[in-house]
């Protein structure tokens, strides 16, 4: 049996108890990375706890992905990918575009997905077939746009400096030829593309917990989005995503080159 929309929507509101208290408040912060700054919160944490306690009471035989908790039966037929806080680095900096991400895989392949912005209220939900949207403005069924050509697109991406050697060039090859590009959006740009405020997402180094949640979305928004390579995006790396056929074309031939 395959969870509703409101037991969705129970998983969201757990994680938001935990995160939404804590946000602007100054943010215990732990660095996961030596070599590096990979920032976790006693939110993500608390959050993702929440989250599986949930899926562990109503689907104990489904399997789990998580960020911070580590991960069970994944050879399962059903697997929840979460990432409580994805932007942890915007959370801690008091900008609301983070937002929790929960997905659904059936074998492998995301069938079910929620992007979850507490503090500005919005939620996007897939719900196998439909994309919808609830929020401070109201509800609608979701629908990326029909941009006609790459020379049109708005593109985002979280910052340009995770490109290094080809994937920069190839990047740039992309970038260059877009009519507005933006960077820092994390996940809510997945969300304004799926809403059809923008065309073109393209990132790279992604874990599976970071697209886990919004594959659906967007797909079922009428959207595109796979590995650079034209494969699956389930499992992260590069990926792109495109409210067109046009625009993911254009912008892959550049990505593939």
């Amino acid at each position: 049996m395959l969870p509703d929309r409101a037991f969705f929507d129970r998983l969201a509101d757990a994680a938001a108890k935990e995160t939404l208290p804590r946000f602007r408040v100054g943010a215990d912060v732990v660095n996961k990375e030596a070599a590096g700054f990979d920032p976790v919160t006693e939110g993500d944490r608390a959050a993702e706890t929440a989250i599986r306690a949930l899926i562990e009471a109503h689907f104990p035989e489904h399997g789990i992905l998580g960020e911070e908790h580590g991960s069970v039966g994944l050879d399962r037929e059903y697997v929840w990918v979460i990432d409580p806080i994805d932007g942890t680095r915007a959370f801690i900096s008091g900008v609301p575009v983070w937002g929790t991400l929960i997905g659904l895989y059936r074998n492998g392949e995301a069938v079910m997905g929620l992007i979850d912005q507490p503090f500005t209220g919005e939620r996007y939900f897939a719900d196998g077939k439909i994309s919808h949207y609830a929020g401070p403005d109201g509800s609608k069924v979701l629908s990326t746009r029909p941009c006609e050509k790459l020379s049109d697109a708005i593109l985002f991406t979280t910052s340009p400096h995770l490109f290094t050697d080809t994937r920069k060039t190839r990047f740039e090859a992309v970038q260059d030829k877009v009519r507005l590009f933006r960077y820092g959006v994390d996940c809510y740009a997945y969300a304004l593309l799926a809403a059809g405020h923008v065309d073109l997402v393209v990132e790279c180094g992604l874990k599976p917990y970071d697209v886990g949640g919004l594959i659906s979305v967007i797909e079922q928004a009428g959207g595109i989005i796979t590995a650079w390579d034209g494969g699956p995006a389930e499992m992260g790396g590069e990926i792109i995503a495109a409210g067109s056929r046009k625009v993911y074309d254009e912008a892959m031939a550049l990505l593939k080159a």
